[in-house]
């Protein structure tokens, strides 16, 4: 009875770790208490992404930014984001993505930052997945 209580409670369990996933396309993903957080790298178009999903509705605001507190602190900031229709997630696209990169491997919290808006996303255990991210797409880029 025990046993089978604990394959139910790993198996319901929200997973808190930072995952690479290979394929046609790059995929980080962390599926995090604050926030469902995204990374993808498409070589079909080349371009990167990062979609934010806290789990509740979002007000759109000018700029979208990211706070990275820890050894390589940095804030990032642009006013290229999009917003679902239902006000989910926040969308950022670009081609280059070395700085989020880098925050997301480097530090210990990211902020995400919409208008009034804070999220805050613990980067425990990201380093390892975010190298394998990185692995990934510069295989798909060559």
């Amino acid at each position: 009875m025990f046993r089978a209580f604990v394959i139910y409670m790993l198996t319901v369990a929200p997973a808190l770790a930072w995952e690479a996933r290979s394929g046609a396309v790059c995929e980080l993903v962390n599926d995090g208490e604050g926030a469902q957080v995204r990374v993808t790298f498409d070589p079909a178009i080349p371009e990167y992404a990062i979609a934010v999903t806290p789990g509740r509705a979002l007000q759109d605001g000018p700029v979208f930014a990211m706070r990275f507190d820890g050894s390589r602190s940095n804030t990032i900031a642009t006013d290229r984001h999009v917003l679902s229709g239902d006000g989910a997630t926040v969308t950022v696209r670009d081609r280059g993505f070395g700085n989020v990169l880098d925050g997301l491997e480097f530090n210990h919290t990211a902020t995400v930052l919409l208008g009034d808006q804070a999220i805050a996303v613990p980067l425990d255990g990201a380093g390892p997945a975010v190298r394998a991210f990185r692995d990934c797409a510069s295989g798909l880029s060559v």
